[in-house]
């Protein structure tokens, strides 16, 4: 049951990501323009500040994780961006750890040239966790909540339609035992923008 809620989440935010990107292009209550809107694949790694309960099983603190996201600018400097990511899978504990989220941002960016950009978000992340455990002082089993996200990056446009963008991302997320915890990702991604 806790599975088909979060892939019906899944579901209704790739629908808000198309309705906000179909919007954009018809201009978005007139402030849009052209290219204000964007989809992105990206790939990086993350980092579990987790601990290893008793220390007696070997521990990663990251794994390889996947993105995708859209977003749309309402103006020059300010947009909202929906995405979703699995933050990959790591050994802990005599078992398993790992971690995925939907993420809803408000989004800023500050050109330094024509074709570099700061960026920086804030916004939230409904996770779902899911640990398996050998150690008895780490808790097992699956959490689903909504944490405070926040991220910083640099974007360089290479066409007037593609850019790539270096970030960095921190969201907290619930684990099993009612404990909260950071999940780290830098990634790197390809930029699409119409």
């Amino acid at each position: 049951m806790k599975k088909l809620n979060f892939t019906r989440l899944l579901i209704s935010a790739a629908v808000c990501t198309v309705a906000m990107s179909a919007q954009a292009q018809s201009g978005f209550y007139g402030l849009t323009a052209p290219g204000s809107s964007y989809v992105e694949l990206g790939i990086g790694q993350s980092d579990y500040s987790v601990g290893n309960g008793s220390g007696l099983f070997d521990s990663e603190d990251g794994d390889t994780a996947y993105s995708i996201r859209g977003g749309s600018f309402f103006n020059a400097n300010l947009g909202m961006e929906i995405g979703y990511t699995n933050f990959g899978k790591i050994n802990r504990a005599g078992g398993t750890t790992k971690a995925e989220g939907i993420n809803l941002s408000l989004v800023g960016k500050m050109p330094l040239s024509p074709s570099f950009n700061v960026l920086g978000k804030i916004g939230t992340t409904y996770s779902h966790t899911n640990v398996s455990s050998l150690d008895p002082s780490v808790a097992a089993g699956s959490e689903k909540d909504f944490g405070l996200s926040y991220g910083i990056g640099a974007e360089y446009l290479l066409t007037p339609q593609w850019s790539g963008v270096l970030q960095y991302e921190s969201t907290k997320m619930q684990f099993a035992g009612d404990r909260s915890d950071r999940v780290g990702l830098t990634s790197l991604s390809a930029r699409y923008r119409f």
